[in-house]
């Protein structure tokens, strides 16, 4: 009688055990975005307010070019800063270079969000003021700047950027590109080794 209810209930293990695995492997039940519209992003970054932040706040989904005047990333950039661009990327079109925008404007608490998450990741505030700035000092927030995509773009403005205006600032940040108009006849100003010897960032 013992025997046949050890193995009853080895048997009933196994049963639950089998079920279980494979509720853990029916994909619905594990997809991040799988309740989620199709339309939003799997991990959408949380503000302070509550909400997910999206488009509206600045966050680029996907590729985007110079050109989406639907994506506020690229529409609530500085108008000067935007036409830059659009001339750039035009003729850098003529070499086979495609400008995308991997960043440009942001709302004051998407860099509240980019801010915190370079503090946890680089250990102080001290390092992740070399990466990313405050809502207060980015000029990200003001749309005064525009974090370019793909190495080819970047080498393309590096190059050529001067012609237009459009200079590298930091020396840590390749991608990382804002509009000196004077640089159009005198070349772009020395470059900060990164945000923390920027002027503008002790405000």
């Amino acid at each position: 009688m013992r025997r046949l209810l050890v193995v009853d209930l080895i048997a009933l293990t196994a049963v639950i055990t089998a079920v279980l695995g494979c509720q853990g492997q029916n994909p619905a039940s594990t997809s991040p975005s799988a309740s989620l519209p199709a339309a939003s992003p799997p991990n959408p970054r949380h503000g302070e307010h509550g909400g997910a932040l999206g488009e509206a706040d600045g966050v680029v989904l996907g590729d985007v070019t110079v050109f989406d005047d639907a994506i506020p990333a690229v529409a609530k950039l500085d108008p000067d800063l935007r036409t830059a661009l659009r001339e750039v990327a035009t003729d850098a079109a003529d070499d086979g270079v495609e400008f995308y925008a991997n960043s440009g404007w942001r709302s004051p608490e998407y860099q509240n969000q980019l801010l915190r998450e370079a503090i946890s990741k680089y250990g102080s505030e001290g390092e992740a003021a070399r990466w990313v700035a405050t809502p207060e000092t980015s000029p990200h927030v003001s749309g005064d700047a525009v974090d370019i995509g793909r190495s080819d773009a970047a080498a393309w403005l590096s190059e050529h950027g001067a012609e237009y205006g459009l200079c590298q600032i930091y020396r840590n940040e390749p991608w990382h590109y804002e509009l000196r108009t004077h640089a159009i006849d005198g070349g772009c100003p020395r470059m900060y080794a990164d945000p923390t010897e920027d002027p503008r960032m002790q405000r």
